[in-house]
């Protein structure tokens, strides 16, 4: 189970950055750097955003990119791709060591690629997401989701980090589906809005607040946070959740660590 936050050690899970949406990404209101996990002996980096070398090179302890194993882009938009390059010549220590996987949906790659031409020679292989399949790098075992609403082809994943199962729902519109795949121990959620906004494919608060109650996952965390999530500081948010569904949830902030 997870022993606490705190400063890492042995296998973890690192939010290297919390920002959700534009915004927040652009003017660094709070980090874009994705999530480390670290699991056994594999190191995997998801959703490298905007600075994420930076992060990586701020964490304390460091953290070397050059000991990753894998990337896994959920989708290929900016605040969760954009160092995507640097990161592969990172973990490939510059294009001179052919290692390390990359896992995208197919948009990520054939569509207006994220991932330059010279870089994608880099890693041993990049490998597509599919829905609703399983997937490895090292010791690192995970499935997909269903296809989520959301403009870009995107998947959350879920995974198990010693007696705990982990979910990680990133970016979509809220369908009733959700609930079939991400009932878990741990649910990490992407909550960028305070409140829904019609047409735009992003969760809010009160969306997180229905999938926490019908999921009752033992600890749940609030991440990925827009611009009205911030000025409704996110913390507060997440004590009211707590109190009133009974349910630990927490609110994501840059560097806190799950150990395990």
């Amino acid at each position: 189970m997870v022993k606490g936050i705190k400063k890492e050690e042995g296998d973890f899970i690192k939010f290297l950055g919390t920002a959700g949406a534009r915004f927040v990404m652009i003017k660094q209101m709070r980090a874009s750097g994705g999530i480390w996990i670290s699991y056994r002996v594999t190191n995997i980096l998801v959703d490298p955003g905007p600075g994420s070398i930076v992060r990586c090179a701020n964490s304390k302890p460091k953290l070397d990119p050059s000991k990753l194993d894998g990337i896994v882009l959920t989708h290929r938009h900016l605040d969760h791709a954009g160092d995507i390059n640097v990161m592969i010549e990172a973990m490939t220590e510059g294009g001179f060591k052919k290692k390390g996987v990359v896992l995208c949906p197919e948009d990520a790659i054939y569509e207006d690629s994220v991932i330059l031409k010279h870089a994608a020679g880099f890693p041993e292989r990049i490998e597509l997401l599919k829905a609703n399949k399983e997937y490895s790098i090292g010791e690192f075992k995970f499935e997909t989701s269903m296809r989520h609403i959301h403009p870009a082809e995107t998947y959350g994943i879920k995974f198990k980090m010693h007696n705990s199962s982990v979910s990680l729902l990133t970016d979509t519109k809220y369908f009733f589906e959700l609930s079939q795949f991400y009932k878990s121990d741990i649910l990490i959620i992407a909550v960028v809005f305070l409140e829904s906004r019609p047409g735009i494919d992003h969760l809010c608060l009160s969306d997180a607040e229905g999938i926490i109650s019908e999921l009752k996952p033992k600890k749940a965390i609030l991440t990925h946070f827009g611009m009205t999530m911030l000025k409704a500081r996110p913390h507060i948010k997440a004590a009211e959740l707590t109190k009133k569904l009974g349910i630990e949830v927490l609110a994501a902030y840059d560097g806190m660590t799950l150990n395990f």
